[in-house]
């Protein structure tokens, strides 16, 4: 890693002012002290179609219900609302990112620069989320499975194994475990445009029968600005607010994107989150208008059986499959750096230094290195997962209670309250790491500008120091935002739902 100080090291025989210039040059290109070693080979669109297939989910299907209990109006407010938060949790992440050498960012490093003895936590609430969610992902497949073979061939009801939830288990996991084994996220773009494929043809499948009006005979009634109660708007709350956790992955994809630009991470999470919220939105009012209040969970369920429906089901078998992987990916990257864990103590090397001794080179802050995972480690890790969540799958017909706990806590972690803390806690003006960073970024701008050094204006500077500090403030919001959340949703899930049922 070059380091500040080092660009200041020019040979005797060397004109400083060139050497200064080309160094500046460097990073202006993209191939400065944070690229140094590691060149991402994932382009634009791959990571898109990665963050996106991480979004979307199963949670498409259940819109429909969400909107019952909060009325088209108020639900509409909600899945825009719960995306801009999700987005901008995923900003905050690319935000952290400058200050981590480029490729090695993870939530593990993040936590070494933050909260060192708390990374453990972090990185278990991550690992445990992620395989709760990978279970769900086997669990739909043997749910589903039975009812895919025999609408295709009703005679096979007859046949005990191919009605057999297990079977079926048993029989995808052949399919992800070589999926489950790469080592790059980028290496499940195929898999992830094949899993979209399957979206779309939900979303299509949704919107058809609103179109032909099949399903009107048993619509109930349509709330456009009431609400079915406070106690079920609450209960719908989570379904709409966890449909956009993909934050597990948005630091492989920042470690992996070649052109890792302000401009071009930013607009990956604005195609991502601005995609899916267009999707839950339309799948959310067509599914509705389609039965009114007497909707169920699971709109593709309520469907006659037909060959579209019987496709629709494996279109869902489909996707969970492939996004199984995706799940396992965060999942062991945590258990890696759990198991890597040490208590840390304070030492007077973590001190803030003065913005001098960063100028001078004479003092850097202390910034850990995520090595990368053996493959010996990543072989035993991955095998045990995957081993671990096909026995759960078989053993367990139903994780709905448990999911409900995991998501409010785990989701809620990952999306808001890690970014909004880890963002806060960095961009401290007397934080080591920030005040290097302004460094770089003063170098840069007065090369920009083809200025000297020191020529940048006061107002500049101010302005700069007004943005940053507001967007520090709002990281601290989003973290509070999902304490709250967190309370609100456990809350939910304990008493409310709970004493309605």
């Amino acid at each position: 890693m070059a380091t500040y100080a080092a660009i200041h090291q020019e040979p005797a025989e060397a004109d400083a002012m060139s050497s200064s210039t080309g160094s500046l040059r460097g990073r202006r290109r993209g191939r400065g002290k944070k690229d140094a070693g590691h060149q991402g080979q994932a382009t634009w669109i791959s990571s898109v179609i990665n963050l996106a297939n991480t979004i979307l989910g199963a949670g498409l299907l259940a819109m429909p219900s969400a909107l019952s209990k909060m009325g088209i109006f108020l639900g509409i407010f909600v899945i825009i609302w719960a995306g801009l938060t999700a987005g901008f949790g995923l900003y905050l992440q690319t935000r952290c990112a400058r200050y981590v050498d480029r490729g090695r960012v993870s939530f593990a490093t993040l936590s070494q620069l933050t909260y060192p003895n708390l990374s453990i936590i972090f990185d278990s609430a991550i690992a445990i989320k992620c395989f709760g969610v990978a279970v769900s992902y086997l669990i739909i497949i043997g749910d589903l499975m039975p009812g895919v073979v025999v609408g295709f061939a009703p005679g096979a009801g007859e046949i005990n194994f191919l009605i057999d939830r297990q079977f079926w288990i048993t029989a995808f996991m052949l399919i992800v475990i070589p999926l489950s084994f790469l080592r790059r996220l980028d290496s499940l773009k195929y898999t992830s445009v094949i899993a979209l494929f399957s979206i779309a043809y939900l979303v299509i499948l949704v919107v058809a029968h609103y179109l032909k009006g099949d399903t009107l005979a048993e619509r109930g009634t349509v709330r456009v600005f009431q609400w079915a109660g406070p106690v079920s708007a609450l209960a719908a709350f989570p379904v709409i607010v966890f449909a956009y956790t993909c934050h597990q992955n948005m630091f492989s994809i920042l470690n992996e994107i070649a052109d890792n630009s302000h401009f071009r991470t930013t607009s990956v999470i604005f195609a991502s989150i601005g995609g899916a919220c267009c999707l839950y939105i339309l799948t959310g009012i067509t599914g509705y208008l389609s039965y009114g209040d007497n909707i169920r969970g699971n709109i593709v369920s309520m469907y006659p059986t037909a060959a579209a429906s019987t496709i629709g089901r494996l279109a869902i078998v489909i996707l969970v499959m492939f996004s199984y992987p995706l799940q396992i990916h965060p999942c062991r990257a945590s258990i890696d750096a759990c198991m890597k864990w040490r208590p840390r103590r304070r030492t007077q090397s973590d001190s803030s230094p003065s913005r001098n001794t960063l100028v001078e080179g004479t003092q850097k802050p202390n910034i850990p290195r995520n090595s990368e995972m053996s493959d010996y480690r990543f072989a035993i890790v991955t095998t045990i997962l995957i081993i671990m969540t096909f026995i759960t799958a078989m053993t367990v017909s139903s994780l709905e209670k448990v999911l409900a706990y995991v998501g409010s806590t785990g989701s809620t972690t990952i999306s808001f309250i890690l970014p909004g803390l880890f963002y806060y806690k960095i961009s401290d003006p007397e934080s080591p790491s920030h005040q290097r960073l302004v460094k770089d970024e003063d170098d840069e701008e007065e090369f920009a500008s083809g200025q000297g050094e020191g020529s940048t204006t006061r107002e500049g500077y101010a302005n700069r120091d007004w943005r940053r500090e507001l967007l520090r403030n709002a990281a601290l919001g989003l973290s509070i935002y999902g304490f709250v959340v967190m309370v609100t949703c456990l809350v939910t899930n304990t008493f409310l739902v709970a004493a309605a049922h």
